[in-house]
């Protein structure tokens, strides 16, 4: 293979690389405590977009409501980092990289 041809390939890399990395923002995922009594979307930039907590959390003590909340906090980004993992497993493989390499995010 050529330099040349070499270049261009890495920058077709680079810019799939961009692309999913792109993509990723507008990835949405939910996470939920409680049985679904709180409920956190996250983007795929880890930024919470919404958070819904039913009314019967509210009569829960305050210590309760708080756990219920962080707990849905921490199962929406780990949702988002698998959606992450998954985005960029697949440009990986697209780009022709061996299973099991891992792209930066």
């Amino acid at each position: 293979m050529k330099f040349d041809e070499v270049l261009k390939k890495a920058r077709d890399m680079q810019q799939r690389i961009e692309d999913a990395r792109e993509s990723l923002k507008d990835l949405t995922a939910t996470g939920e405590s409680g049985g679904g009594v709180v409920k956190i979307t996250m983007n795929g930039s880890f930024e919470a977009l919404r958070v819904d907590i039913a009314p019967a959390a509210l009569a829960e003590e305050r210590a309760v409501l708080e756990d219920l909340v962080a707990a849905a906090i921490n199962d929406a980004a780990h949702r988002v980092e698998h959606m992450q993992q998954e985005r960029m497993g697949s440009v990986a493989k697209q780009v022709g990289l061996p299973p099991g390499v891992k792209l930066p995010i």
